[in-house]
């Protein structure tokens, strides 16, 4: 999940659309309704639940071909992170997601034996913009903000903008795709877009009712990639506007 830094005046790369699946069937729903990322989580077991190896790869198979992620659990040391990541590394997911609390040691942590893995950081243990270059240096691909708690309050709730747009930046520098987050609704992405994340990714904002243990609603996985679709081309509208108007 890392890219290259961006060459000073290099245009960012459009924001794209995580969604969080449960099964096959949802992750066939969310390809067709325009998902860029597809992830693989069980949301009846908190913020990171990880699903069964046998339950990915049927969604890695249900995505066609599209980029995949896997949810691998919320570890309390290295160790049990190496086996939370190795129960899945055969699975086929393209990149694995991995919750990385504050004293977890990041020295001993081995991650060259798996797939491209994505450290996730919860917005209540107020993350610090800092610690990106430490996660690059572990070989981590990628970095991503979400909310640990899931009583309604969005990651907005949590995190001010400038507190994330400093995340985001840090990740761009280094390389590091990042991502945003938390309770997501669709009125956050006219102010997440600005910041640059590599993706905005949704579960409870895209099910029945906005209840994430719902299942998804083909209506509203549409409506995000559509409104991220819209966002995305009336900024960049405004900024090719900006010289002839100058």
């Amino acid at each position: 999940m890392s890219e290259p830094p961006l060459a000073p005046g290099q245009p960012s790369p459009p924001v794209r659309l995580l969604v969080s699946v449960r099964d096959a069937a949802e992750a066939a729903l969310a390809r067709a309704g325009g998902a860029d990322l597809v992830d693989a989580k069980d949301p009846a077991r908190g913020a990171l639940g990880a699903l069964g190896p046998d339950a990915v790869r049927a969604i890695v198979a249900a995505a066609r071909g599209g980029a995949t992620s896997a949810v691998a659990g919320e570890p309390a040391s290295a160790a049990e992170a190496a086996g939370l990541l190795a129960a899945l590394a055969g699975t086929g997911a393209d990149y694995l997601k991995i919750a990385l609390p504050p004293g977890l040691s990041l020295a001993e942590l081995r991650l060259s034996a798996f797939p491209p893995v994505i450290a996730v950081l919860f917005a209540e243990d107020d993350p610090d913009p800092d610690r990106v270059p430490a996660l690059a240096a572990a070989g981590f691909h990628g970095a991503m903000i979400d909310t640990r708690g899931k009583d309604g309050r969005r990651l907005l709730q949590h995190l001010s903008l400038p507190r994330l747009a400093a995340f985001t930046a840090s990740c761009r520098r280094l390389g590091l795709l990042s991502g945003l987050a938390g309770s997501l609704a669709l009125d956050d992405i006219p102010h997440l877009l600005p910041l640059r994340p590599g993706y905005l990714g949704f579960r409870g904002g895209l099910c029945a009712g906005s209840d994430r243990r719902a299942g998804l609603d083909p209506a509203r996985i549409a409506q995000a990639a559509q409104r991220l679709a819209a966002e995305t081309a009336r900024r960049r509208a405004a900024a090719a506007a900006r010289p002839a108007a100058a």
